[in-house]
């Protein structure tokens, strides 16, 4: 097994989010990376700089003025007569959210605040200098992790930062710029008639579901706390099941707040006995640490060990897995479920 991590995703560096009313220091810290790095060394699990692929397989998941917009956010931004140190939105345009369509037509002003209102979707994605660069390097990695599955292997670890599921195909959200485990999907999707997702991040993938949402190639799962009051609100809830070609090949699992270890792996059960009743060829776990007992973003109490037991579990589909990086934020405690996951995996 081999993982794969640019340190340009190292340059972005936010520097604020809006949670609760209140702007609060960011969450999604340079340091996290680092935790991962030791873990995968500690097990001997090389780390490889994927290629530089550029735009092709974002663009297969993303709409192409989309990201125009994140190329050029930050430095349109410094055109304004007072910029704040971060392009933030501070307008929401009304949209209807129907989900008979993939995507909205492009912004129709060329104000940098009216964009950043329309592809923003909330305050917690500011774009910096760098943020374009990191988030495409991260996509790149999960581009690189995919073909590693296509070329034989039967896991491949995408150390993506940004993290990538919030990010709808043309929206970016929640800590996320671009979807790492879309655009990995779909380049397996070159390969496998049929892929895939299982989403354990405590927060719904409703990127990911947005994406794939009218698809019957693509079946997500997403198992997460409940959202009717945790983010991201609006998406996440049992009867979300797909829509047209779609129908039947979405299924979310809402967790109640409070839920530790036995609740979870039950959850991730039905969720994989879905996945291998729909005949999936290759799957891409969206694997957060968010969900763990101590992570201050969490409101589930699942414990390190238990992320043994996913990685256990998972294994026991016998597909290729490609496992792309999502949310985790406490510090000295995602190493060691990094640690545990990688445990519970067939000898590597």
């Amino acid at each position: 097994m081999r993982a794969f991590f640019s340190v340009e995703q190292l340059d972005h560096d936010p520097k604020q989010f809006m949670r609760e009313g209140r702007i609060c220091d960011p969450a999604d810290v340079k340091e996290r990376t680092q935790a991962l790095l030791d873990a995968l060394d500690a097990w001997g699990i090389p780390v490889v700089a994927p290629d530089d692929y550029g735009l092709g397989p974002v663009l297969d998941v993303h709409a192409a003025h989309y990201l125009d917009y994140l190329a050029t956010a930050y430095q349109r931004w410094q055109t304004l007569s007072s910029p704040g140190i971060e392009v933030l939105p501070s307008h929401a345009p009304y949209l209807s959210g129907r989900v008979e369509s993939l995507g909205r037509p492009p912004c129709p002003s060329t104000s940098p605040v009216a964009q950043a209102g329309y592809y923003l979707g909330d305050l917690s994605s500011p774009i910096g200098p760098h943020t374009y660069r990191s988030a495409l390097r991260s996509a790149h990695c999960a581009v690189a992790a995919a073909d590693e599955v296509v070329a034989g292997a039967a896991w491949a670890y995408a150390l993506c930062r940004p993290s990538g599921h919030h990010v709808r195909y043309d929206r970016a959200n929640g800590f996320c710029y671009i979807n790492n485990a879309a655009v990995a999907v779909q380049r397996l999707r070159g390969r496998y008639e049929r892929v895939a997702v299982m989403d354990v991040d405590v927060h719904h993938g409703d990127g990911t579901q947005q994406i794939f949402y009218r698809r019957a190639d693509v079946m997500t799962v997403s198992m997460h706390a409940d959202p009717v009051a945790y983010y991201p609100f609006y998406t996440g809830y049992a009867n979300e099941t797909g829509y047209g070609d779609g129908q039947g090949f979405n299924l979310n699992l809402p967790l109640p707040h409070g839920s530790g270890d036995p609740l979870f792996l039950e959850t991730l059960d039905i969720g994989l006995d879905r996945i291998c009743g729909y005949g999936a060829n290759a799957l891409v776990l969206s694997l957060g640490f968010d969900a763990h007992v101590r992570d201050p973003l969490g409101v589930l109490k699942v414990g390190t060990a238990c992320f043994e037991q996913l990685g256990r579990r998972v294994a026991q589909c016998e597909l290729p897995v490609v496992v792309v990086q999502e949310g985790g934020y406490a510090i000295d405690h995602i190493g060691p479920c990094l640690a545990a996951f990688l445990s519970g995996l067939p000898a590597r």
